[in-house]
Parts: structure tokens; C-alpha cells; sequence
């Protein structure tokens, strides 16, 4: 099937580009600790009274997206809901600075902390009251960055995809030692091209187009189709989504679920689809996580459907976790 003869799948309220009348919207940039530039979109409720300071989230897309997908919906959405949000661009990707397509669990993590930063020197944001949503990849960078950061309140995960376990070890445990050592041999050759001016090359990311595979196809009906495609300035869609092969590697040294215990007292909450097939990544840090925790399953939605099928994800449930979550006092750390 070829990519002009595709419908997108719409059902079940798949509204990427929702926009909504109640909030305001500014684009916004700011440094992170290394003087790097992270950009992002900044809502705020329009019925907020004057010289209020209301509680804020900081929300990240997934892996190899930009902010215009999920992000801003989720974003939006809550902020609908009272909360001054920030959808922002990891580094490397979308409107942020850095090298194009570039892996850095490390720097994809100090995104959200410099997301705190901005967001608490706002005056119309209570500075003990800022959690946090990750999406997707975005799910383990949050956990990585709250681990260090306690000024991050309450941290939601959807569809939390591991991004360590799933390089270093595939879906349901797929990849060996031995096919791990070929991978990193591959990248580390594409290194000696790109020092000597060759081409990038890139990897995994969306499908170009429809193949059967069902965990491939369900990222094609978001990425690939106007459901949810985006192609941020100076990309192509050949480009979209993949990661370069010589920086992917670095996620093989990502290991986001080791001591999340230590984010304990606050409260973490892990959304995923009961039909996802990344749900394991969910299970994995529900475990390990100390409490408060809680593991909400969505019926009748993969991986993907909580991308943007207002229908059916739960904005109730976030609502009230961080109703719950943000209007209590500070806890010893």
C-alpha cells in the first residue's frame, strides 16, 4: 500500500492538532545549564485570575517526534484543566538547538530540568507546585531527570517506552549480547565515516510505509499519515523521526530505572494502553518504583492511541493525580 493511497485511522477521537480556544499560547526558548537552547510552547489558561500563581507541567513528546506531536495536545489539555503547561523540544530535535536527529539521554534529561528552571522564575507559577508528563521515550527521560531534581513534583509517564532496555535488549527481551555488539560495531565504523566527511546514516524511527508489522504500522498511522506528521524546518520526511546511527548507541549506557526508588515520596504515576505493546517498560518501573505509585491500564488502546485519541486517554485521571499530587506541601526529600 503506498503512502498517497493510505487513510489514517481517526477513530476513537485522534486529535493531534487539537487547538484550544481557552488557553494562550507563546512560544518560548531557554538555556539549559550547558547554554544550550531548548524551545517550547507555553499555555496558559485565559480565565486565570490576575497575579495568580497556578501549578505547572512540563511535558515531553516521544522519541524522535517534536513538540507539535502529543506534546502540545497533552499540553493543551491540561492546561485547559488550570495548569500553566510547557510542551518543549528535546535537544537535537524540532526548534531546540544541536545537531540534527542526535542521541543524549543525558542532555534529553537536563531538557526537563531546564524546563523547571524557566517555568519557576514565571511569576504566574507557584514554584513547589511543578510535575511533570513524559511520553513515550520521553516517559524514562523524565524519570532520569526527577531522579536528580526534586523540584520536580509528581511525574506521569504514557506509554513509557524504556529507551535503554529497548536499545540494549529489544522488545521482550528479542536482541542478544551478540546482536548488541553488532550494532555498536556498525556505529562505531559510521563514526569513522562522519569524522572523514561522509554521509549520516540514520536508524529505527517510523516506517516509510505500510509492511503487515503491526508495531511498525501503528507508528506509520501517526507519523506518516496527516493524522500526526510534521516535518520541523530544515527536515525532510526521509529524516523525520530517525535518530543517526552513530549517536543511537549512547542509549546502550541509559539506564533510567536504576534507583527510582529514590524518587519516593513523590508520587509517580504510569499510564499505558492495556493493549500497548511497550507495556513491559510500564510494568518494569511500576516494580522497582517506591511508593506513592500507581499503574493505570487504558482498555481498548495500544501504544500509539495514547499519542492522541482524546477518547481515550485519560485526562480525568491526570487531572486528579496532580490535582492530588501538586496542591500538597513540600515533602522532606
Amino acid at each position: 500500500m503506498t503512502t498517497q493511497s493510505y487513510t489514517p485511522d481517526l477513530s476513537n477521537g485522534a486529535d493531534n492538532f487539537y487547538v484550544s480556544d481557552a488557553v494562550t499560547k507563546e512560544a518560548v526558548s531557554f538555556p539549559t545549564i550547558y547554554r544550550g537552547s531548548v524551545a517550547g510552547n507555553l499555555f496558559r489558561p485565559k480565565a486565570a485570575a490576575a497575579n495568580s500563581r497556578l501549578p505547572a507541567l512540563v511535558v515531553g513528546h516521544p522519541m524522535g517526534a517534536v513538540k507539535e506531536q502529543s506534546a502540545n495536545l497533552y499540553a493543551q489539555k491540561m492546561a485547559d484543566r488550570g495548569y500553566v503547561t510547557l510542551a518543549i523540544d528535546l535537544p537535537f530535535w524540532g526548534d531546540s538547538e544541536g545537531a540534527r536527529n542526535r542521541v543524549s539521554p543525558d542532555m534529553y534529561a537536563e531538557a526537563f530540568n531546564a524546563a523547571v528552571d524557566f517555568l519557576g522564575t514565571r511569576d504566574f507559577v507557584a514554584r513547589d507546585s511543578i510535575g511533570a508528563i513524559g511520553i513515550c521515550g520521553s516517559g524514562s527521560f523524565v524519570i532520569s531527570a526527577a531522579k536528580i531534581d526534586p523540584r520536580i513534583r509528581a511525574v506521569a509517564t504514557i506509554s513509557m517506552y524504556d529507551m535503554g532496555q529497548a536499545n540494549r535488549n529489544g522488545l521482550g527481551k528479542s536482541v542478544s549480547v551478540e546482536d548488541r555488539k553488532a550494532i555498536i560495531a556498525e556505529a562505531a565504523q559510521q563514526r569513522w565515516v562522519e569524522v572523514e566527511g561522509g554521509e549520516l546514516r540514520y536508524t529505527s524511527g517510523s516506517p516509510h510505509e505500510i509492511t503487515g508489522n503491526a508495531i511498525g504500522d501503528e507508528f506509520y498511522d501517526f507519523y506518516r499519515t496527516p493524522r500526526g506528521a510534521v516535518i520541523p524546518t530544515g527536515q525532510t520526511a526521509d529524516t523525520t523521526t530517525h535518530p543517526t546511527l552513530s549517536s543511537n548507541t549512547k542509549f546502550m549506557n541509559f539506564y533510567p530505572f536504576e534507583d527510582i526508588e529514590t524518587i519516593s515520596p513523590r508520587p509517580m504515576l504510569f499510564i499505558a494502553g492495556a493493549t500497548a505493546h511497550s507495556k513491559e517498560f510500564s510494568e518494569d518501573a511500576f516494580e522497582r518504583a517506591g511508593e506513592p505509585k500507581e499503574l493505570y491500564w487504558v482498555e481498548g488502546a495500544g501504544h500509539v492511541d495514547l499519542y492522541d485519541r482524546i477518547d481515550l486517554i485519560p485526562f480525568d485521571k491526570l487531572e486528579s493525580f496532580f490535582g492530588q499530587a501538586l496542591s500538597q506541601a513540600p515533602q522532606e526529600m
